[in-house]
């Protein structure tokens, strides 16, 4: 048995390659703590998903270890891993009602039936289905049938919960609410949930912690304030939230902090997360929300002049498209409350921000 404060999950040095020559996941190193919510986020084609097939043992890796609660599952078959699988598509069977369908990974343990009826009420009330047992899935609503596929991934009492962008094919209210009431199962049960996702605000609701996969290797693993705050390199700044990006060239350093010399702008002092040396290329991050419209004088050491392009009201905040150092797409958020400033389209404006707020990073030319 392994020690409790161990990782329950362990992926070491695992590589992954459908055809011998291209490798879909790097030498992956990853730790995983028990009773935690981790959230695999990326965009299509990054490795997260081919993960956590490995970690089901849907797919076999091609070099390295997994490890569950300190034993090594390479070459333990899917159905003997004793884990709980949540997919997009429910895969609930037809032909069984709600209580047939919770009862079967039961009946597979040879349980008895007593246990058998107790676990699957305790789980129907867990996702508040109590009263709908006797249905079968086509009686039931998209939501209604996600909430059966994740309660019969609990039923059998699971260290070890894996879901794979389950909340797909649901329509954007039901799927907020839904992201809640998982993670409030979650909480009360504490189960470990690892959970695949392209959906970024998603992954920021639900988790303790997010691994941001592109091409096949982690950017980043943190949780959710940490990597919408300080992303530690561009791809994560422009994947994860909104954010302004400004090109330019690394003209000083000065301890933590550096100047660059924005393309069609000026000098900005940003603080320096990964940004070259001097007279290298980089890029600014600059979240939208941080940036302030006609500041009092004196109040930044970045204030630039701009230009109004379009005003969008959405309710609690005012979304302004400003044309600032020839870019027109520089995104300012200004919060709907007392005293926001009165703009129009096309006025002249002023914008401002902290060195803390503008982070210098690395290139990342992708979309």
């Amino acid at each position: 048995m392994a020690n409790p404060d161990d990782p329950l999950v362990r992926f070491i040095e695992v590589q992954k390659s459908y055809d011998g020559e291209i490798l879909v996941v790097k030498n992956l190193n990853l730790d995983i703590a028990r009773g935690e919510f981790l959230t695999m986020l990326g965009p299509s084609g990054s490795g997260k998903t081919t993960c956590l097939m490995m970690l089901a043992g849907f797919e076999p890796a091609t070099h390295g270890e997994i490890t569950l609660d300190g034993t090594s599952i390479n070459n333990l078959a899917p159905h003997k891993r004793g884990i709980g699988m949540v997919f997009q598509n429910y895969a609930l069977f037809p032909h069984m009602t709600v209580a047939e369908n919770l009862a079967f990974p039961l009946e597979v343990r040879k349980m008895g039936k007593s246990d058998i009826e107790a676990k699957v009420k305790r789980a129907l009330d867990m996702v508040q289905l109590g009263d709908f047992g006797h249905r079968r899935p086509a009686q039931l609503s998209g939501g209604q049938q996600q909430r059966v596929a994740v309660a019969r991934a609990l039923v059998f009492d699971p260290e070890l919960v894996l879901m794979d962008e389950p909340l797909g094919a649901l329509d954007k209210q039901l799927r907020e609410q839904m992201q809640y009431e998982i993670k409030h199962i979650h909480e009360s049960l504490g189960v470990t949930v690892v959970y695949v996702t392209h959906d970024q605000s998603e992954a920021l609701t639900m988790s303790n912690r997010v691994a941001v996969f592109n091409d096949g290797v982690i950017q980043q693993l943190a949780p959710p304030d940490e990597l919408y705050e300080k992303p530690n390199n561009a791809f994560v700044a422009q994947f994860i939230g909104e954010n302004n990006k400004l090109m330019g060239k690394v003209t000083a350093m000065n301890g933590k902090n550096c100047t660059v010399e924005v393309d069609g702008g000026g000098p900005v002092q940003a603080f320096n997360v990964k940004a070259g040396a001097v007279g290298e290329a980089a890029s600014l991050s600059l979240r939208p929300e941080r940036v302030e419209i006609n500041p009092p004088d004196g109040k930044y050491p970045n204030v630039f002049n701009g230009k109004v392009e379009e005003l969008i009201y959405l309710g609690d905040h005012i979304r302004s498209r400003v044309n600032v150092c020839g870019h027109d797409d520089f995104i300012v958020k200004v919060p709907n409350a007392t005293g926001h400033p009165q703009l129009s389209k096309g006025s002249d404006v002023r914008v401002g921000w902290t060195v803390e707020d503008c982070r210098a990073l690395d290139v990342y030319e992708g979309p």
